[in-house]
């Protein structure tokens, strides 16, 4: 299987993220209540949850989880209460229903420290191939 490097700041480049995005949201089931994409640099996602919380993905800390604020489709969101998932950038979906119960708790490998696993400005450093996986994923 050839790797394939897609161009950065393309639409499909913008829009890479929505696959593994999507997984997430589909292993969440009805928890969630609305998800979206949100700016560029870093390229992000919004998922709503019927709790009033709100998870969010970049692609330079991973996912976040707080009490929603503000955001909408293309904005930023602002969360309250701020605790950061851990276990990476693209942890698998399936790990994320877990994360996210220890971060309401307080507990686990969640932590109100902002991790920085990558700069997002770093367009060719593989991090886009591991995105391609989801993405493969959807179309086949």
């Amino acid at each position: 299987m050839a790797i394939r490097h897609v161009e950065p700041y393309t639409e499909e480049w913008l829009h890479q993220p929505i696959s593994y995005v999507q997984r997430v949201v589909e292993v969440l089931g009805s928890e969630v209540t609305d998800w979206w994409e949100g700016p560029c640099d870093p390229r992000c996602a919004t998922v709503r949850l019927s709790d009033g919380g709100a998870l969010v993905w970049d692609e330079e800390s991973g996912w976040r989880f707080g009490r929603f604020v503000s955001g909408g489709r293309g904005l930023p969101t602002e969360l309250s209460g701020v605790r950061y998932l851990g276990h990476g950038l693209l942890p698998r979906p399936e790990r994320v229903p877990e994360a996210l119960r220890d971060a309401r708790a307080g507990v686990g490998a969640s932590s109100a420290w902002r991790p920085c696993y990558r700069s997002h400005r770093n367009c060719r450093d593989g991090f886009d191939v591991a995105l391609d996986f989801y993405s493969r994923l959807v179309d086949a």
